[in-house]
């Protein structure tokens, strides 16, 4: 039986709960941070009352994969996410994440995209989770532990391999991590800071997760000529630690290798049925992170993000600067170092077919600290509702709404989100389906989506009227809670 009275009565929207059936007609109501109904309530009674008349009523989104670790706590508002309707981030990717280290020198690329060393001031995660419980966000976060972060605190050096001592006390801030509240760990095989580090060394710290059901997730080692073989050693790494695995922002780069979704997908495929495997991806054909000259090669275009030595070229192609300054790409990125970059070097329909995918996650990989982003920080889930889903009709909007929601919340462990349902938290998202649309591009990149009429973390209003209400409701999701 319904309570008779709630906090807020969201009334007569179009319901999509997050699992993938059809949408229907319906109330919700919200007591506290949960929801306490889902149905017909035109007899209860509200504090406050929304008209969701011609809005779809969804679960928050979860995106699936972000480097908010440090805006979580510098931009607490976190209004490129909350303006498309996100309600919880999974921090530490790619290998990086803030905790646990404490640095003395400058953090090496990629380590620089989360800030200088003043970031790295936590040599716990207890440490980072303490900070965010203290100071919390708009928004919830969930954990991971980057892998060439834990190298950087225990290795006199990264170009090598970690000897059986490093590994030890990598395995130890593991440890610490995992029972702070991280739900996993990640890895950047394709950086300078894990490059060097074998197959053997990421296995023995990804078999610290079994224990507690954690997930691995990767930024594999090769995402062009040698993407199969970066597959397969991803698969095997997940079979030998007996722990689940998420490859993350796939993707086929360089035009050598368009086309070539074909065959990943048929190996995930295949992989899928003996063991859990998943993955990522954003909505467009540019990556983004920092500007390495072993990422240019076979990139047609390369857009420069940021620069700390030359600010002023922030925004423009790496070729005009070049033709400008009369040198090399090499020379170029050399001159700019440290500096950030878009790579446009992906295939449309391999996107699509990437997109199209059975449970395929939404994550956005935005860069928050560059100067001019790529249009993905602020642009990715209203892209993938507006543009793929209801202007190219790749899947339904039920589809893509269990994309961002309830595939996530199983992927990661976050038990009560990613569903609208009585008893879950009540982190909402309202949107207009014939309007939403991503505004942000690589020219304006700091823009809000269009259609998103109100978000709600934990059953308070962050997002409403096209701005941030000043609430910062967020929590970290610890693993097993709910």
């Amino acid at each position: 039986m319904s309570p008779e009275r709630c906090d807020v009565l969201i009334k007569g929207g179009d319901v999509i709960d997050g699992g993938g059936g059809p949408r229907v007609r319906a109330d919700v109501a919200v007591t506290d941070d949960r929801i306490v109904a889902v149905g017909d309530l035109g007899a209860m009674t509200a504090g406050t009352e929304v008209d969701a008349a011609g809005l779809v009523v969804a679960p928050g989104f979860i995106d699936a994969h972000t480097h908010d670790d440090r805006l979580v706590l510098s931009g607490p508002d976190m209004t490129p996410k909350i303006s498309q309707g996100v309600t919880t981030v999974v921090t530490g990717n790619c290998g990086v994440s803030l905790s646990p280290l404490a640095l003395v020198g400058d953090p090496p690329p990629p380590m620089n995209l989360l800030g200088g060393r003043d970031w790295y001031r936590f040599p716990t995660a207890a440490g980072y989770v303490a900070a965010l419980d203290a100071d919390p966000a708009a928004v919830n976060v969930v954990m991971l532990t980057g892998h060439s972060t834990l190298r950087a605190g225990v290795m006199d050096r990264l170009d090598r391999a970690a000897t059986n001592d490093e590994i030890a006390r990598m395995a130890g801030l593991l440890d610490e991590a995992l029972d702070a509240g991280a739900v996993g760990f990640s890895t950047g095989l394709a950086y300078p800071t894990a490059i060097h580090a074998p197959a053997s060394e990421v296995t023995a710290l990804a078999e610290r997760l079994e224990r507690v059901g954690g997930v691995y997730t990767t930024h594999m080692r090769d995402e062009g000529d040698g993407i199969i073989d970066s597959i397969e050693e991803t698969i095997a790494t997940g079979r030998d630690a007996g722990v689940r695995v998420v490859i993350s922002h796939h993707k086929c780069s360089g035009p050598r290798n368009y086309g070539r979704t074909k065959e990943t997908l048929a190996l995930i495929e295949a992989a899928q049925r003996s063991q859990v495997v998943d993955l990522d991806v954003y909505p467009y054909v540019a990556s983004s992170t920092v500007l390495l000259p072993s990422f240019m090669d076979d990139c047609p275009r390369i857009l420069v993000t940021w620069s700390e030595a030359h600010p002023d070229q922030a925004g423009r192609d790496l070729d005009n600067i070049c033709a400008d300054w009369g040198c090399s790409r090499e020379e170029a990125a050399e001159r700019l170092d440290p500096a950030g970059a878009v790579y446009f070097q992906m295939d449309e329909g391999d996107l699509q077919r990437i997109l199209a995918f059975s449970d395929a996650m939404i994550g956005s990989d935005g860069l928050p600290h560059d100067e001019k982003p790529h249009p993905r920080l602020w642009g990715t889930f209203p892209r993938v509702l507006g543009h793929y889903c209801r202007d190219l009709g790749l899947f339904s909007l039920e589809e893509a709404v269990r994309r961002m929601t309830g595939v996530p919340a199983r992927v990661f462990g976050l038990a009560g989100r990613g569903v609208i349902a009585a008893g879950a938290y009540a982190d909402i998202t309202l949107f207009d389906p014939d309007t939403v649309i991503d505004s942000a591009s690589f020219t304006d990149s700091k823009q809000p989506a269009a259609g998103i009429s109100l978000v709600m973390v934990n059953g308070r209003a962050v997002w409403r009227g096209g701005e941030w209400t000043g609430e910062r409701p967020g929590r970290l999701h610890r693993r097993g809670t709910a």
